[in-house]
């Protein structure tokens, strides 16, 4: 069995990382778009700190509970300590698993979170499927060309942020692409009503602002210190090469954009 630290992520401000960069007005209106109502019993795949397990019990109230799971037993502990209140639990569980103990949902929830398995992405959904009631609602989550689509840098930068990516694709199990798969993975399973709809994520120019810079420094810091990228471009190393990243993205002319891929669909009765 994996533990957390298979997640490419995990470090020790991964928790605060997490909880700055929830937008709850934008769980909110992704979820309404998927289409959860009230009364519903909805599970969250890797719900990180439960800020968005949080969020998506506001729009289940009344008569619905929200479950949410992750892999990290710190993480989950510091949701049951902060978002822990009537209708909201956490259970710590790997999503490759089998869950099926844990009951049928009417809505599946799963943000962010098939990016960190790209050659098991389809195989996670498949179980999840197996929670999922008979007509009950699937929502997948993710972005495409993650980390890097940026205009501004040196050719040399942009070599290495992209050789990151190459790397952590092979030695992190990372799918910088997992959003242009979403809505295959439910086609396959043969799911009714699908729909997607595709919107920016990071749109970065201008001044930076805190979070934006915090979250930006961290991913690159974590991602390319596990990549196994060799930076032979750069006389210093990594430590030349995160210096060189930090002055690019604080320059107000630097454009920066991820897009997100939302699928949802309906489980067959």
């Amino acid at each position: 069995m994996e533990t957390h630290l298979d997640y490419l992520m995990e470090n020790d401000e991964e928790i605060f990382r997490l909880e700055i960069k929830t937008d709850i007005k934008v769980v909110h209106q992704q979820a309404r778009w998927a289409g959860i109502k009230p009364g519903m019993r909805v599970a969250d795949i890797g719900c990180g700190p439960g800020k968005t397990s949080r969020a998506l019990l506001d729009l289940v109230k009344p008569g619905g509970e929200v479950v949410g799971i992750d892999i990290a037993p710190e993480r989950i502990a510091f949701a049951k300590e902060k978002y822990g209140i009537a209708g909201l639990d956490f259970k710590h569980r790997n999503a490759i698993n089998p869950l099926e103990d844990l009951g049928l949902f009417d809505f599946v929830w799963v943000r962010f979170l098939l990016e960190y398995h790209r050659d098991r992405s389809f195989q996670i959904v498949q179980n999840l499927s197996r929670i999922t009631k008979p007509g009950g609602i699937v929502c997948l989550i993710d972005l495409d060309h993650n980390c890097l689509n940026h205009f501004g840098f040196t050719e040399r930068l942009g070599k290495a942020i992209r050789g990151v990516m190459d790397h952590v694709e092979q030695t992190a199990n990372f799918d910088p692409h997992v959003g242009i798969k979403l809505y295959s993975f439910l086609y396959d399973l043969a799911y009714e009503a699908i729909d997607v709809t595709m919107a920016p994520h990071h749109l970065i120019f201008g001044e930076l602002n805190e979070v934006d810079a915090f979250n930006w420094t961290k991913k690159v810091e974590v991602a390319a210190k596990k990549s196994g990228f060799r930076f032979e471009d750069y006389q210093g190393g990594y430590d030349e090469f995160f210096e060189d990243f930090k002055s690019f993205f604080a320059d107000p002319r630097r454009f920066t954009y991820t897009p997100l891929i939302a699928c949802r669909g309906l489980k067959p009765r």
